[in-house]
Formats: C-alpha cells, structure tokens, sequence
C-alpha cells in the first residue's frame, strides 16, 4: 500500500466539508504503520468517496513482487449502499460483483431463471456455449481482474477461500460498525422446517446444551450428506432440487465448522444453542466473539484494512468483537459539518415502551403521532417502529383515530417496493417503518421528520445477548442501542443544507443518552444537548390529513395484513442481510 497517493486517488474534481482533512488523518494512520484504520465520519462525510480514495492507494501489479498482493476490495453489508456505489460516475472504476441470484440466465426459454437455477446448475455435464456472455460471469470475471472488486460483505464472506478472489493489498469496508454482529449472525446455524431440506427425517430430541448440539449436528450431517449423494446422482436436477443441493452444501460446510470449533480446546469461539419450543422444535446454533470466522472471512483477505462508519464509537470496544488487537489498529475522526440546528432532537415521551409496558404508552405514542402530523401537514415523515407488531398496532390505533389514509404500512416480503413508492409519491404520506435504521437515503423533501417509537436495546431474549449480559457487558449493550440510534437520526439530514425533525416517543431514549454518554460523538452529544420539549397542535385528526396532500397520486395504501407477533426476536440486523 502506498498512503501517499490518497489525495490523487480522490474521486471527486474537489472536496467537501472535511473530506481533504481526512484524507490526511487517513494517509497518516497508515504512513505510521498500522494494519487497520477505523474512519468515524458522519452522516454526510461522503464515506464512499473517501473509501475509493484509500482502495486507489492499493499495491499495483507494476509496483509488486510475483508473491506479493495487489488490488483492493470495497465491501459494505448493506445491499443499497452497494447500489448507490454502481451508480455513482465517480465511482466508476469500482468494479461490482453481486451473487449468482442477482443475474438471470441468457439462454432461450431461461431468460426469467436466475443463474444459481439455470442449466449450468441444474444439469450434470452441462457445456454452455454463451458462458462468456452470462452476466454473472461476466462481471466476476471483471470484477476479478481489475484494481477495485466491490461487493456485499455476504458475498466477500462466501468467497473466502475461492481461487477467483483472493488475498488483496487493501480491503476497504463501508459501514463496518457491526461487523462482529454481521459475523455473528452469518455463522448462525438455523436448524427449522423451514431452512433444513432434511427436516422431516432429523427431527431434533430436546437439547439441553452444546454437548446435546453437536450430537444432533453430526446425525444432521449424516442425512444431509446422504440427501447430497442422492441428488448428486441424477443428470437434471429441478430449479427446487438446484436449491435444496445448494442449501444441503451451505448446512453441511456450516456444521463441520461448528463442529471443528466446538471441539478445539484453544477455540475463542463461545457457543451458544436455543431451541425455545423444546423437544421437535427448532434449534439454533450461534457463535459469540467470532474471531477465528473473521479472521478466515475477513482478515486473511488482505494486508491493510479501512473500516468506515459513523458509530463506531468506541475502538478497544469494537476491536475486541471483531478479533483486532488494539494496538495495530488506528481511529480518525471525521468532524461533522451539518449545522446541529438543522438536525434537531424533540422529547416527545409518552412512557417506555417495553414488553410490559407497551399496552399502556402505544396509544400514547400514537395520540402524539397525530399532532406531529398536524405540525407537518405537508411533509413526509417516517416512523421508526423497531418491530412488525409495534408497527401492526401503531396502525390499528391510527386508524380508530381516523387518519389511516395518509399512513403506509410494508411488510418483509413487499418492504422495498412500498418504500420505493413512498418515496415517488409527491403527497405527505408517513411510512411506518421496520429495521430502516441504516442505509436509506432521505434527502430533502423525501422525509423532514421521523419519529422513533422505541429504544433500540438488543432483544434480550437473545442466548448471545442474555449471555453477554451475564457476563455483564452492559456497556455493549448501551453501545448497541446507541449506534442504532445515531444511524436512524440521520435518515432525514442528509446534506449541510438539509434539515429535519427527529421526534424521540419511548422515554427510555433519555435514559440511554444518560448511561451511554461516555461513548456519544461529540456531534451528536450536541444534540441530545439541544433536545426541546416542542409546541405541538392540540389533537385533531382531521387537521393531520386535511393538508397532507394524500390521494390516488400517492400510490396504493393497499396493507398485508399479519399474524400480532413481537419480531424483536429476529437478529436486528436480519432485514438488512436478506
């Protein structure tokens, strides 16, 4: 890696805000010799082209001895983010590679098949004859051989070990501050009706720990591999049988490594196994402080590493969930530069909203709701509900108050086309969101205020996050809420003359701010600091949609309706990763 060449790897004909102070700071933290440098920079820094920067200093074939590394990787775990990069023309030369899922076979009669279910994955022996055409291989043979790879971070993680893409100078990844959880929850092992083919032929016993687990894990592989033999022998498999094979190998590969890591006695992997219905119930196997997973997925794909984010908010803290020594790993601070009164905080608590509490302070919220609609009638709002059932109630309870017409609703399956036609809709309509906390673009009038209806706090019902807590690591457990926090705060600000209202409905958010000080950036200090108690309407629900500019032009309201259930379950990142 050569840090000198950073100013003239900028993509950019000039820069912004603190962007040619960074790249100082960055170009610095690598001249002095560290592996690895964490870039806390804000909302609005411009992380993409401060990362194109960095990957540009990269050992270059004509710089290199025949042993060494050479090229970058950009990778980031969010799938939007990746998107936004494709798009940008000064991110050009950031060659994208996505899975095979993401690409539909060239040939006749295959053009609506994906190419992870096409002939070459379907049929034993298949010779395509417009391989070099195929999108897929196209772009990952581009992407393979030029200086800039860029992918999700999933995809980076299951190429691990491939011939294709190996060992590079620089890896550069975007959005890293929950790495260790996306580690976490990419090593899960799911064992259920719904992920194991074999299901009906494994049904598991009751496991009463990870003695009981890794028992079950190896009669699992036995039928799995079986199950493999079987559809190995046939000459044409079915798009179905394509993804059962392809499921049967993912599970068989996850296992051993579970297996090989349980078993090892100088192993840093904790375990931990739930199965919450019992005996014929699903169980879950989930690795804690995944550092031998990072270090095979992660670490040994490159030399010199840049993490960027803007909550990566304490760095002993953060290198030691993701398997970093301290030591060799150095922090730069991105100051930021969007006016804190742009960017306002509002106490608008009604009461907490945990389990135990949520019946009485819900309908509070939603009383609250109504008059922030009255206070922005002609804006668009988003309203961060944290979880399914949350968001389920919310709308009941604005619909018994007569204001549903100007309220969008989504759910797993529909989330990013309802999102993409609230977003087009020229009316004023709120979208009640789930796990929209990252990675969403609301600039301008897309969005001038939010709501957030609950603490962030990591489920805990969770085995990893009762265990961690056990072990009394409430200063993670702040850290997590906090960092979810700050992301969704910056949903709606988006520019240095943007600005945009953050309304704060569960009053466990003050006591967060409280306990989880120590680790707050200073920009963001500077607005809980400034948070207000706000003057809103009185109620009236009529006046939240008289002005709103809702109608047929806004797009369908049309809601899929769901079993009431509590999703806080779910790993809080799991609508992302899919």
């Amino acid at each position: 890696m050569n840090p000198a060449r950073i100013t003239e790897e900028f993509p950019a004909p000039s820069y912004r805000g603190n962007q040619e102070r960074a790249l100082q700071d960055i170009r610095e933290a690598f001249a002095a010799g560290n592996d690895v440098v964490l870039v806390r920079a804000p909302t609005g820094s411009g992380k993409s082209l401060l990362a194109r920067a960095i990957a540009g200093c990269a050992r270059r074939a004509s710089e290199a001895e025949a042993t060494e590394p050479i090229g970058a990787y950009y990778t980031t775990p969010q799938v939007s983010q990746l998107d936004d990069v494709a798009a940008d023309p000064l991110l050009d030369d950031l060659n994208v590679i996505r899975g095979k899922n993401n690409y539909s076979c060239l040939l006749p009669g295959e053009t609506d098949t994906p190419v992870n279910q096409a002939p070459c994955a379907r049929e034993r022996g298949f010779d395509c004859q417009v391989k070099h055409r195929c999108p897929y291989f196209s772009d990952r043979a581009i992407a393979s051989n030029r200086s800039i790879a860029a992918m999700t971070l999933a995809y980076f993680m299951q190429t691990a070990g491939s011939d294709v893409f190996g060992t590079r100078d620089v890896v550069v990844i975007d959005e890293a501050h929950g790495l260790g959880e996306w580690a976490e929850m990419y090593a899960t092992i799911d064992l259920s009706a719904r992920m194991l083919p074999v299901w009906e032929d494994v049904r598991p016993p009751d496991i009463g720990g990870l003695d009981e687990a890794a028992g079950y894990a190896e009669r699992v592989m036995t039928v799995c591999s079986r199950r493999q033999e079987e559809l190995r022998g046939n000459a044409e498999l079915t798009a179905e049988q394509v993804a059962e094979r392809d499921r049967l190998t993912e599970l068989v590969s996850e296992l051993q490594w579970f297996l090989e890591d349980y078993r090892d006695p100088e192993g840093a992997t904790t375990w931990v196994v739930d199965q919450p219905d019992g005996e014929g119930g699903a169980v879950t196997v989930k690795p804690m402080n995944p550092e031998r997973y990072l270090e095979h997925t992660v670490w040994d794909r490159g030399q010199k590493f840049a993490l960027l984010s803007a909550t990566i908010l304490n760095k002993d803290a953060f290198c030691a969930g993701a398997g970093l020594s301290p030591d060799r790993v150095a922090l730069v601070e991105v100051d930021h530069t969007f006016p804190v009164e742009n960017r306002p905080l509002y106490d608008v608590t009604e009461g907490k909203m945990t389990y135990e509490e949520r019946d009485r302070t819900l309908p509070d919220i939603a009383h609250t709701l109504v008059r922030i609609m009255q206070a922005h009638p002609d804006e668009k709002g988003l309203v961060h509900c944290h979880s399914y059932d949350i968001q389920e109630r919310l709308h009941d309870h604005l619909a018994e108050m007569g204001v549903a017409e100007r309220v969008r609703t989504h759910d797993r399956e529909n989330r990013d086309a309802v999102l993409a036609t609230w977003k087009r809709g020229d009316g004023a309509d709120v979208f009640l969101s789930v796990k929209m906390e990252e990675a969403l673009d609301l600039e301008g009038d897309l969005a001038r205020w939010q709501l957030l209806c609950k603490a962030p706090y990591p489920n805990t019902r969770d085995s990893r996050v009762s265990k961690r807590l056990e072990d009394g690591q409430w200063g993670w457990y702040y850290r997590a809420a906090l960092r979810t926090v700050i992301q969704a705060c910056g949903r709606v600000v988006r520019a240095p003359d943007d600005h945009g209202a953050t309304y704060l409905g569960d009053s466990s958010l003050l006591d967060l701010f409280e306990r989880a000080r120590t680790d707050t950036p200073e920009w963001f200090a500077a607005q809980v600091d400034r948070m207000s108690r706000p003057d809103l309407p009185a109620f009236d629900p009529a006046a939240a949609v008289e002005s709103s500019g809702t109608g047929p032009q806004s797009g369908s309201r049309s809601r899929r309706r769901r079993p009431s259930s509590d999703t806080t379950d779910d790993h809080p990142l799991s609508d992302v990763w899919d």
